[in-house]
C-alpha cells in the first residue's frame, strides 16, 4: 500500500526520504510528496504518479531557485517526510497527494490506511470554519493535529518535540479505523512525530540519526538497526532519541531487532524485472523456508507457537482464510492437509469470510495466510475468529507484523523481499509453510508417525533442486510467451491441485498482462465453459502425475482430447516421462517428476515465467501492474 518515510538527523533530509521512497516503489502507488523543515518553514511538494514526476518539480524548483530554502534539495532542512499513495478516498490526483498541511501551513501529515469515521470528523471540523483542499480523509488528520497543537499552545505548553507527541496522542484518540501517520511541524525543528494502528511503521535506529517507514527497505542503506512498533503506539524521533509511548501517553517499549539482509537484495541483480530475479530466487527461498524445520527426532518446528499440543489434537475443523494469490495457495493446502490429518479443512476468501458468520468455536483452527502480515481484510477475518473463541495460526513472510503478533501460533516463510507487485516467490514459500502445518498437525494428533512426516520433508528439501533445474530449462516457455502476446483469451484447466494452480496461473495472466485468462476445474469444462473453446483458443492444461493418480491424470488427459477436438490450441505442463499426453499437446512443458501434493511447487513456475513474459511483450510494466499494490492495508 502507500510507502511512508521519515528523517531526523544532520543530513540534508529530502535525498534521504527520496531514495527511501524509491524503495518503496514496489508497494504500489498512484502519486508521491515530500515536507521538510527547512529554518522556520515547512515546504511541500506533491505530484500525482510516479516519483520521478515529483523529482522533475523539484528539479524544476532548484532551476527557479538556486539558493536558500526554496531550492530542490528544499535547502539544508534536516527533517522531512515523505510519502508514495495509493488512492482510496479521492482519485490520484496533485490535491489528494501526500503531504497534507494545516490552514497556516506550519503543520504536514502522512497517512497510510483509512480513517473510518473521517466523514463525521471533517462535518465537525468544516463547521468549525475549517476550509477542506482535498478528498481524503488524511487531511482531517492534518486540522485535527493544528488544533491540538494550538490548544496545547494556548494553554502555555512550550514548543519542542514533547509537544508534537502529546498532540499526535489527542488526535489519535478521535480516529477510528486503520492508520499509520507521521507528522512535522515547522515549529518543532528536528522532531518526526508517527503513530500507528492496524498499519505497519517500523524504526530505523541511526547514529545522530533516525528514522521511521513503513517498510525496512527505506532505511536499509543506511542501517540495520530497527525497532518494531506495538499496536496503537506514539513514536517520536529526534537525532539522538527514540520515544515511545501508547496512545494515553504512558511510556511503551518497541522490540529491537536486526535486519538480516542488505540492500542488494533489493535491487534487480542485472534482470529486467524484479519478478524475473524473484523467480530465480524461488529455489533458495524454498530452501530458506524449509530450513531448521525438522528437528533430530523428526518433529517439525514452527517459529513462535502459543498452543499445546493438546490444543491442536482438539482440532475437529480447519478453515484457511487469504486473499489473491495466497488463498491460491490455501486451496492446494486443503487437499494435503485433509489427506495427511483426515480433519475437514476449508478454504475461505478472507474479504467474505466474517460477513457470512461462519460456524466457530474453541475447536476450530484457523490459518491465515498474508505475505506482509498487514492485509486488512485478512486481519479482520483473524480478530472475528479471535472473537468466536476459535485458534488461529499464521503464515506469513514479515518478521513482526500485525497479523503474527495477534495469532497464537506463526510460521514465518523466510521467503526474503518480494519487489514486485504480483506474487510468485512468496507463493511458494506459502504452499511450503502449508505442507509444514499439515505434517506438523499429522504428527500432533498421531496419524503420522515421525519417520512418515521426515520423509516428506525429505521430498521438500529436494525441491530447490528439482526448482534450478526447471528454470535451467525455462527458456521455451519464454518463446512460447512471445507467440502468445497477442491473444484476446487464455484459459487454464487442472484437477486435484492443479486446479488452484489453473486458478494462479489466470490470475498471473490478468495481473501481469491485463488479458481476459480464467482457471477452470477441467471436469466443469462441459457443465457450461468448454461454451468459451474457439479455433486457436491457447488452453493451458495442468496434468498430474500417472504415477499413484492414474485414474485422475487419464481424466485429465480426456479433458485435453476434449478442448482440443473443438479446435483449442493445447499447452500442456506434465511431469517427465509421460508419454501419454504428447498426441494432445500442441506444446508440452515437462517439469521434474514431483509427488502429486507437492506437485504445484513445480507446475505452478512455467505459468509465472509465461505471465512476466507476456506482459513485457506487450509492453506492460512487470514489477508494477496497473492499479494493484504490493500490501493491501484497508479493506
Amino acid at each position: 500500500m502507500c510507502g511512508i518515510v521519515g528523517y531526523a538527523g544532520a543530513r540534508p533530509a529530502l535525498g534521504i526520504v527520496l531514495d527511501g521512497l524509491r524503495r518503496l516503489e514496489y508497494r504500489g502507488y498512484d502519486s508521491a510528496g515530500v515536507a521538510v523543515v527547512c529554518g522556520e518553514e515547512l515546504l511541500t511538494e506533491k505530484k500525482a504518479g510516479k516519483l520521478a514526476n515529483l523529482e522533475k518539480v523539484l528539479a524544476e524548483r532548484a532551476s527557479a531557485d538556486p539558493t536558500g530554502c526554496r531550492a530542490a534539495g528544499i535547502g539544508d532542512g534536516t527533517t522531512g517526510i515523505g510519502h508514495t499513495r495509493w488512492a482510496t478516498h479521492g482519485g490520484p490526483t496533485d490535491r489528494n497527494a501526500h503531504p497534507h498541511l494545516s490552514p497556516d501551513n506550519g503543520v504536514a501529515v502522512i497517512h497510510n490506511g483509512i480513517i473510518e469515521n473521517f466523514a463525521k470528523l471533517r462535518t465537525e471540523l468544516e463547521n468549525d470554519g475549517v476550509t477542506f483542499t482535498s478528498d481524503t480523509d488524511t487531511e482531517c488528520a492534518a486540522h485535527l493535529l493544528a488544533a491540538a497543537l494550538a490548544e496545547l499552545r494556548a494553554a502555555g505548553e512550550p514548543d519542542g518535540p514533547a509537544l508534537l507527541a502529546a498532540a499526535m496522542r489527542a488526535v489519535c484518540q478521535r480516529l477510528e479505523g486503520a492508520f499509520t501517520l507521521l507528522a512535522v511541524d515547522a515549529r518543532v525543528p528536528g522532531a518526526v512525530v508517527g503513530a500507528r494502528r492496524n498499519s505497519p511503521l517500523v524504526v530505523g535506529r541511526g547514529d545522530g540519526e533516525n528514522y521511521l517507514a513503513s517498510d525496512v527497505a527505506a532505511f536499509i542503506e543506511h542501517t540495520r538497526e530497527a525497532v518494531e512498533l506495538g499496536q496503537d503506539q506514539i513514536v517520536l524521533i529526534t537525532p539522538d532519541s527514540i520515544e515511545i509511548t501508547d496512545f494515553d501517553g504512558r511510556p511503551a517499549s518497541g522490540k529491537d531487532f536486526h535486519i538480516d539482509w542488505d540492500s542488494s537484495a533489493a535491487e534487480k541483480g542485472g534482470y529486467d524485472w524484479f519478478m524475473l530475479k524473484e523467480i530465480e530466487e524461488q529455489p533458495q527461498a524454498v530452501a530458506d523456508t524449509l530450513l531448521g524445520r525438522l528437528t533430530e527426532t523428526g518433529e517439525i518446528m514452527l517459529d513462535e507457537v502459543r498452543l499445546s499440543d493438546q490444543d491442536l489434537r482438539d482440532v475437529d475443523k480447519i478453515f484457511i482464510v487469504a486473499c489473491g494469490t495466497a488463498y491460491h495457495s490455501g486451496l492446494v493446502a486443503k487437499y494435503a492437509i485433509e489427506h495427511w490429518t483426515r480433519i475437514p479443512c476449508e478454504v475461505e476468501l478472507a474479504s467474505e469470510f466474517r460477513y457470512r458468520d461462519p460456524v466457530l468455536d474453541r475447536s476450530t483452527l484457523i490459518v491465515v495466510i498474508s505475505q506482509s502480515g498487514e492485509t486488512m481484510d485478512t486481519l479482520m477475518a483473524l480478530r472475528h475468529a479471535k472473537e468466536q473463541k476459535a485458534r488461529v495460526l499464521a503464515i506469513c513472510n514479515t518478521n513482526g507484523s500485525t497479523i503474527p503478533r495477534e495469532s497464537d501460533a506463526v510460521l514465518y516463510t523466510h521467503g526474503g523481499p518480494e519487489i514486485a507487485v504480483a506474487s510468485t516467490k512468496a507463493f511458494l514459500t506459502q504452499l511450503v509453510a502449508c505442507y509444514l502445518i499439515g505434517l506438523h498437525l499429522a504428527q500432533v494428533r498421531g496419524v503420522k508417525f515421525a519417520d512418515e512426516v521426515a520423509a516428506v520433508v525429505d521430498q521438500l528439501h529436494q525441491m530447490p533442486g528439482k526448482l534450478r533445474e526447471l528454470l535451467g530449462r525455462i527458456e521455451p516457455v519464454r518463446e512460447l510467451a512471445r507467440d502468445l502476446k497477442a491473444e484476446p483469451t487464455v484459459l487454464f484447466i487442472g484437477r486435484h491441485v492443479g486446479y488452484p494452480v489453473a486458478l494462479e496461473g489466470a490470475l498471473k495472466l490478468k495481473e501481469l498482462a491485463y488479458m481476459h485468462a480464467e482457471g477452470f476445474a477441467a471436469g466443469e469444462l462441459k457443465h457450461g465453459p468448454i461454451a468459451l473453446i474457439d479455433k486457436g483458443t491457447p488452453v493451458i492444461c495442468i496434468v498430474p502425475s500417472p504415477v499413484g493418480r492414474g485414474m485422475l491424470h487419464d481424466k485429465v488427459v480426456s479433458n485435453i482430447q476434449e478442448v482440443r477436438a473443438r479446435g483449442a490450441r493445447t499447452i500442456v505442463i506434465a511431469e517427465e516421462g509421460d508419454h501419454a499426453v504428447v498426441p494432445y499437446a500442441d506444446h508440452l512443458i515437462y517439469v521434474p517428476r514431483t509427488p502429486t501434493l507437492l506437485a504445484p511447487l513445480v507446475t505452478t513456475v512455467p505459468l509465472q515465467v509465461l505471465a512476466a513474459e507476456i506482459a513485457a511483450a506487450r509492453g506492460h510494466d512487470v514489477d508494477q501492474p496497473r492499479n494493484l499494490a504490493k500490501s493491501v492495508t484497508v479493506e
